[in-house]
């Protein structure tokens, strides 16, 4: 029986090829994650100014454009989650795949950018952790 970690959640293990094949909607996920905080940064200090003048009546050209990326953000992080894949840095694309790898629970990781997941890490290592996989041992 694998070891978990106290405290871990995890519902999904994901085997090697499994994580490899769910790249190609994570990056189509996080691209489009990217494009909706852009959106959010350009548009937060003109929803800030009509946020102080809501009593007043408010509203902003950037109103709709700023719910619309939020809306957008929350559902593709959503879709990320539901396929169990666990998002560590919006910034870089980084996610972790929960992995069995001689009997315990680590992190398979990938980052956008990158055209295979080639690394792992344990659980509480995280990013700087990161090991090259063992091809041979592919599961």
């Amino acid at each position: 029986m694998a070891h978990r970690e106290e405290g871990q959640n995890l519902e999904k293990i994901f085997t090697l090829s499994e994580a490899n094949r769910l790249l190609p909607q994570l990056e189509e996920h996080l691209t489009a994650v990217k494009r909706g905080k852009a959106v959010l940064l350009r548009t937060k200090d003109e929803v800030k100014k009509a946020s102080s003048k809501a009593q007043l009546g408010g509203g902003s050209y950037a109103g709709p454009h700023y719910l619309m990326a939020l809306e957008l953000v929350s559902e593709h992080l959503q879709e990320i989650q539901e396929l169990g894949v666990l998002v560590k840095d919006l910034e870089i694309g980084l996610c972790d795949f929960p992995h069995l790898m001689d009997g315990r629970i680590v992190y398979l990781c990938w980052k956008l950018g990158e055209t295979e997941v080639q690394w792992w890490h344990e659980v509480n290592s995280g990013y700087s952790g990161r090991q090259p996989l063992e091809r041979e041992k592919e599961s």
